[in-house]
């Protein structure tokens, strides 16, 4: 283990090498969340209620082990960094489920479809987690000053988009008539198997690239428990992290539901999903760069406060939409939202891990980043509880049992719950504080710094 003061400056990693990473790391899990209710409750056949207890059950699981592949991340010591050989590891496991949980035999019913479902969703999302607990984790470590750090997030949200092209308006396209049809799964595998090995590739190069600093590895950490209690008693944990939670289960409702808001309530084949979720990609990628801009002139909490507003907009109008050029019309504001969000959010979060860095001495970003793994978490729980709901009050059950409101109980899913979601973070960010600026003293290990007179 290196001794204070004596590790050398890593080299500089290039922000593009970095961000590549973002690509990497969206393609498979974005496959899985917005096709799994297609793929399994749509076409399969499993219950919606089956569907929603085994989206707690992993939501429960994720949220417990998320801190513990934080503070494990932490306080790894080796010749290869702290955050890579959970990368290097992680990407081909995370691959491998993926293709596993779209190859479920058509054959499968009642309990044995739903034990594979169960297995590998919360297998790929605990591979996931352990991915962008430690992809997170590089930001703040690499750059430090907040104005490489904003080019840095926006390349790499930028790269997000590139694989949100391709993994969510694409697949439809792929799964339906490329590789397979509307109503077979054969689409489904072959997709997952040529997105897993992308994303296998992509994810490897950047890990091997990114030049952690090994002055951040020189101090062992606390406990697992103080750890935590620490950051739980730490009032912008919550703030930040419940406000940041409407956006991200907003968001992950319309990533699992626009494929059957397009076959539903529009009346649409499921492949012109790629026209709307193209437009709303393409909206948000243009969007980076002025949000950016937005950024350094009134700095990202401004910004960030402006984003929830003008999401929670875009989500009102597609309530409304009646056919695919309204709905392109409503996406094009819902992109613009959520452009602003990708610009602004992770930049509030890094704010709080520069806080704590600087207030406790010690750079726990893989702990602090998987606690607030907590709140995102949340997604699978409220998103199976939103799918339920329909079942509930509008009678959509399955593909086999859709019921007679499918239409309206889709408009619901897919704009009245996410606009509820992002209307409430909108008024709860007038609301939360962070630092101003990045703490000087986040910058560097508390070995570093001058004693304090």
């Amino acid at each position: 283990m290196s001794q204070p003061g004596t590790a050398s400056a890593p080299m500089r990693t290039p922000a593009w090498r970095y961000a590549i990473g973002m690509f990497g790391t969206s393609i498979p899990i974005n496959m899985i969340k917005g096709s799994m209710i297609l793929f399994y409750v749509d076409i399969l056949g499993l219950d919606v209620r089956a569907y929603g207890a085994v989206m707690a059950i992993y939501a429960i699981i994720d949220a417990l082990d998320n801190p513990l592949l934080g503070h494990l991340s932490d306080r790894t010591r080796s010749r290869f960094g702290r955050r890579r050989p959970w990368l290097l590891v992680g990407a081909p496991m995370l691959t491998a489920c993926m293709i596993a949980f779209f190859s479920a035999p058509a054959s499968l019913r009642g309990a044995g479809l739903l034990l594979w479902f169960a297995v590998f969703a919360i297998l790929c999302e605990a591979f996931d987690s352990m991915l962008n607990a430690n992809y997170g984790a590089l930001l703040p470590e690499l750059y430090p000053r907040e104005r490489d750090r904003a080019v840095a997030n926006g390349l790499r949200q930028g790269f997000q988009l590139v694989a949100l092209v391709i993994s969510l308006a694409v697949t439809p396209l792929l799964t339906t008539r490329v590789f397979g049809t509307e109503r077979s799964t054969e689409g489904f595998q072959i997709t997952a198997i040529v997105y897993g090995a992308v994303a296998l590739v992509v994810i490897v190069f950047m890990a091997l690239g990114a030049r952690e600093n090994p002055r951040y590895s020189t101090r062992e950490q606390a406990p697992l428990l103080p750890s935590v209690w620490s950051i739980v008693r730490n009032p912008m944990f919550w703030t930040v992290g419940l406000t940041g939670a409407c956006y991200g289960i907003a968001m992950a409702l319309v990533l699992s539901g626009i494929q059957l808001y397009v076959r539903y309530s529009l009346g649409l084949p499921v492949g012109t999903a790629l026209y709307l979720q193209g437009v709303v990609i393409l909206v948000s990628a243009g969007g980076l760069a002025v949000w950016t801009r937005v950024v350094a002139r009134r700095g990202a909490l401004w910004a960030w406060r402006l984003a929830f507003a003008v999401l929670a907009a875009g989500f009102a109008a597609l309530f409304f939409a009646t056919g695919l050029v309204t709905a392109v019309a409503a996406g094009v504001l819902v992109g613009a939202g959520w452009s602003g969000m990708l610009a602004t959010n992770d930049l509030i979060v890094a704010r709080v891990l520069d806080a704590d860095a600087a207030r406790n001495g010690e750079h726990r970003e893989g702990l602090f980043l998987s606690a607030f793994g907590f709140f995102t978490r949340l997604n699978g729980i409220v998103t199976g509880l939103a799918l339920t709901s329909l079942g509930v009050f509008f009678g959509y059950n399955s593909g086999d049992d859709p019921g007679t409101r499918t239409g309206l109980a889709f408009r619901f899913y897919l704009c009245v719950y996410p606009f509820a979601l992002t209307a409430i973070g909108a008024v709860a960010a007038r609301l939360v504080s962070v630092p101003i600026e990045t703490p000087p003293a986040a910058a560097e290990p508390a070995e570093q710094r001058a004693p304090r007179l």
